[in-house]
């Protein structure tokens, strides 16, 4: 499936489980403030629409790196990164609601001026029973940059 996250119509988001759904959403909550952000005066207080779709006291994020961060360090990091952003957008490539998780394939395309970094990411979505966001586990790929061997002889 090749949509943009935030053109997804209700009726599309309809034929989704209800996870799914949350997860549609957060996604487009999460576009419109990361392009909010790099607007004068954007606070940290001004990603709480997020936080009503998440279970913030218990919230843990595992990073690409393996870094666990709960809510609010998660907050800060997002609120440190996504003004100096140009334009942040994605395509989503797959998404699978099953046992209490989504899994989400993306690719998305971060700019910063005239630099645009592409990658893949999936990242899993499990939720509590209220429906909340409880967990979040990111994995991305990524090209080899230009000066960097290829191939699995190294």
């Amino acid at each position: 499936m090749d949509a943009q996250i935030d053109s997804l119509n209700q009726t599309a988001r309809d034929d989704y489980g209800p996870m799914t759904r949350n997860v549609l959403e957060f996604g487009a909550r999460f576009k419109r403030l990361v392009n909010q952000s790099r607007q004068p005066g954007f606070k940290l207080e001004d990603w709480a629409p997020l936080a009503e779709l998440v279970a913030t006291d218990d919230f843990v994020r595992v990073g690409c790196f393996k870094e666990v961060v709960d809510w609010d360090q998660y907050i800060g990091l997002i609120h440190q990164w996504a003004p100096g952003l140009t334009n942040w957008d994605c395509t989503m490539k797959h998404v699978t609601e099953v046992h209490g998780r989504v899994f989400l394939e993306l690719e998305e395309r971060a700019t910063t001026g005239a630099d645009t970094d592409v990658v893949n990411s999936m990242s899993v979505y499990e939720f509590n029973a209220a429906g909340k966001l409880v967990h979040l586990d990111i994995y991305l790929q990524r090209a080899m940059d230009q000066g960097a061997i290829k191939g699995w002889d190294v």
